[in-house]
């Protein structure tokens, strides 16, 4: 709690930290949606005929369509510039098809050929915002004002590898235990659901890791790399204290969520929903940098406490 009030602090003291997803809120908010619907309406009749020259019941047709009907036209593909790990925070407006203070807002359509492109340009300057925006708290955060920030260009490069190799390992991890997870509920759903128990506890040891890894890059410049091995070694020592830290900003941030989108999109009450969110989600960021450097300078006095004993006992 010590550090999330002192990144709260920091924040506070260096409001203009919240510039980029305050920035990203706004347009996402009052900017155009880009949506995707036309290009699923074009070859809906085409899906449906091959469905149903494939055996599928027109109750799971009709199933599939309203599914797509309730979801699609809702989904704006700007909010790929939010890329995970590493990336500007921003809300998500699920409600994206109501007005704006300003009116209705430009709905732009995407075709078969320029679905890829968008998806690459959008994930692409998720990933060089998201490098900035990651740069830029660390500095402020977690460290001293004589040490030079991160290069903008090594930032904006490791983000991406760390974002790449993030992605190949939830596939890795994910798509199996989805499989087994699949077969188990077909057999047994009594030994599938000790499995989900048995799998929410272990995940801790992945969890964590995983979400300091850009915090060894940003903070420390190291590589992708040699983050995560860091991070695996400052998860060993401090799980316990480490996993409660990651559970109380996940909790804070998704249930602070909920409030800032309370007030409905064609009200300006909602740019206080922004800032809210701005603001929090940033002081967390910097209160988990700030965790990251004291928890492992804690670890290396250790170590090195640890150094001569061991010295002595081999001699």
């Amino acid at each position: 709690m010590s550090s999330i009030k002192a990144g709260f602090d920091t924040i506070a003291a260096h409001i203009t930290a919240i510039l980029l997803p305050l920035l990203l809120n706004l347009f996402l908010w009052l900017g155009p949606r880009l949506r995707m619907n036309a290009l699923f309406d074009s070859i809906k009749d085409e899906v449906v005929s091959i469905w149903r020259s494939g055996g599928v019941s027109a109750e799971d047709i009709q199933r599939v369509l309203t599914w797509y009907g309730d979801t699609i036209p809702m989904v704006n593909l700007f909010w790929l510039l939010r890329t995970l790990p590493v990336g500007i925070s921003s809300l998500l407006f699920p409600k994206g098809v109501s007005s704006t203070p300003l009116g209705d807002p430009a709905n732009l359509q995407v075709s078969a050929l320029s679905l890829l492109g968008w998806m690459f340009l959008l994930t692409l300057l998720g990933w060089i915002g998201g490098g900035l925006y990651f740069r830029s708290v660390a500095w402020i955060a977690a460290a001293g004002k004589e040490d030079k920030p991160m290069g903008i260009l090594r930032a904006i490069v490791q983000t991406m590898l760390i974002s790449i190799l993030w992605g190949i390992l939830s596939v890795m991890i994910g798509v199996p235990l989805l499989l087994v997870l699949g077969l188990l509920l077909q057999f047994s759903p009594l030994i599938a659901n000790l499995l989900v128990i048995f799998i929410s506890i272990a995940s801790m040891w992945v969890i964590v890791p995983l979400f300091f890894w850009p915090h060894g890059v940003f903070l420390k410049k190291q590589n992708v790399i040699t983050s995560i091995l860091s991070s695996f070694q400052m998860a060993r020592f401090t799980l316990p204290t480490s996993s409660l830290f990651v559970l109380t900003v996940f909790l804070m941030s998704f249930g602070l969520n909920f409030l800032w989108s309370i007030p409905p999109e064609d009200s300006w009450i909602t740019f206080l929903g922004i800032f809210g969110h701005s603001f929090v989600t940033t002081a967390l960021l910097a209160g988990s940098f700030i965790y990251y450097r004291d928890m492992n300078i804690w670890l290396q006095n250790v170590i090195e406490k640890l150094r001569p004993n061991t010295v002595t006992k081999q001699a």
